[in-house]
C-alpha cells in the first residue's frame, strides 16, 4: 500500500543514505587493504559492521569477479550460513561499483532472500596498487533505511498513529457526508412525489445539503489518499502539506458559487430587493478565488 510513498521518500534522502552507509562501512572496514585479509579477519570486520547496522538484512563480501566469498551475516537466522560461492557479477551494485570506483547505493529492488524491497550499499576495497580486492555489500530493507536516515517517515511510530487518526476522522466525515446526502435525497424524493406542491425553499435546502455533502466527500478523499494511503503527488502540484487545504477550499468555492447562483434566481423571483446579498456573496467568492490563487503562486515560487 505504501510502496510508492516509500520509494518517493527514498529518492529524497538517497544522497544522505549513501553518505551515512558508506561512512559506517568505511569506518568499520578499511577502504584499502595493505595486507591480504584472511577469511577470519574479514568475517570479524563484517561482524563489527553488523553491530553498527543491526537493521541490515544481510552483509557479505564478493571478490573482484563478483563471486561471494563469505556466507551471509545477518540477525535473521533464516538468512545465515549460505551464499558463499554465489555469482553476483550480474547485480547492479557490482558493475556500478566497478564503473564508478566508489561506494554506491542501489535503487530499491525485490530481495531474493526476503521478497521485500531492499537497497544495497556496495563498498569497494582496493590494495596498495589500486587493484580491487573485494566489495563489501550491505542489504537493508527500504523501510528500515527510511527509519534510519529519515525518522520522520510515515513508517515512524508517530506516522503510524497519525495514519490511524486520519483514518478515523475520514470515516467520521464520510458518515456526516452520507447523512447530508441522505437528507438531500429525501427532499428530492419528496419533490418527485409532490411535484405540484413543490416549495422553492426546500429545493434550495436540498441543493445546499447535496453540495455540502460533495465538498466533504472531496475533503475525505484528499485526506484518505494523502494521509492514510500515502499516495504519490505530481511534482507540479503544491507542496504535500498544503494539498488537503487547497482541495477543500476549492470544493467550498464551488459549493458557494452554486449557492450564489441559487440565491440570484431565488431573490429574482421572490424579493428583488435582496439581490444585493447575492452580489455580496459573489464578491466574497471572488476574493476567495483571488487569495487562493495568490497562495498557490507564492507556494510554487517557494518550492
Amino acid at each position: 500500500m505504501l510502496t510508492v510513498k516509500e520509494i518517493k521518500d527514498y529518492a529524497q534522502i538517497r544522497t544522505k543514505a549513501r553518505a551515512y552507509l558508506c561512512y559506517l562501512i568505511g569506518r568499520n572496514i578499511a577502504d584499502q587493504a595493505k595486507e591480504p585479509m584472511t577469511l577470519e579477519q574479514l568475517t570479524n570486520k563484517i561482524d563489527t559492521l553488523k553491530q553498527a547496522l543491526p537493521n541490515s538484512e544481510a552483509i557479505y563480501a564478493i571478490d573482484s569477479n563478483g563471486i561471494q566469498i563469505t556466507n551471509n551475516i545477518s540477525n535473521n537466522q533464516k538468512l545465515v550460513g549460505f551464499g558463499k560461492g554465489d555469482d553476483r557479477s550480474n547485480r547492479a551494485y557490482y558493475y556500478r561499483t566497478l564503473k564508478e570506483h566508489r561506494c554506491v547505493l542501489t535503487d530499491p529492488y525485490p530481495s531474493l532472500l526476503s521478497n521485500e524491497l531492499v537497497v544495497t550499499a556496495a563498498f569497494p576495497v582496493y590494495d596498495a596498487k589500486d587493484n580491487l580486492v573485494m566489495i563489501i555489500c550491505v542489504d537493508i530493507a527500504l523501510k528500515d533505511i527510511l527509519k534510519i536516515v529519515h525518522p520522520t517517515s510515515i513508517d515512524s511510530t508517530f506516522g503510524i498513529v497519525s495514519r490511524y487518526i486520519y483514518a478515523l476522522f475520514s470515516f467520521a466525515l464520510f458518515m456526516i457526508a452520507g447523512l447530508l446526502f441522505a437528507k438531500g435525497i429525501v427532499y428530492v424524493w419528496h419533490f418527485s412525489m409532490n411535484f405540484v406542491d413543490m416549495e422553492l425553499n426546500k429545493v434550495f435546502k436540498a441543493t445546499i445539503l447535496l453540495t455540502l455533502s460533495l465538498a466533504i466527500v472531496d475533503l475525505v478523499k484528499a485526506i484518505f489518499e494523502e494521509e492514510v494511503l500515502g499516495r504519490d503527488k505530481h511534482k507540479n502540484e503544491t507542496d504535500d502539506s498544503h494539498q488537503t487545504m487547497v482541495r477543500f477550499l476549492g470544493s467550498i468555492i464551488i459549493a458557494l458559487s452554486i449557492e450564489a447562483l441559487m440565491l440570484v434566481f431565488k431573490f429574482a423571483l421572490t424579493d428583488p430587493n435582496k439581490l444585493m446579498f447575492a452580489v455580496y456573496l459573489l464578491g466574497g467568492i471572488g476574493v476567495l478565488i483571488a487569495t487562493l490563487s495568490i497562495y498557490l503562486k507564492v507556494n510554487q515560487r517557494d518550492n
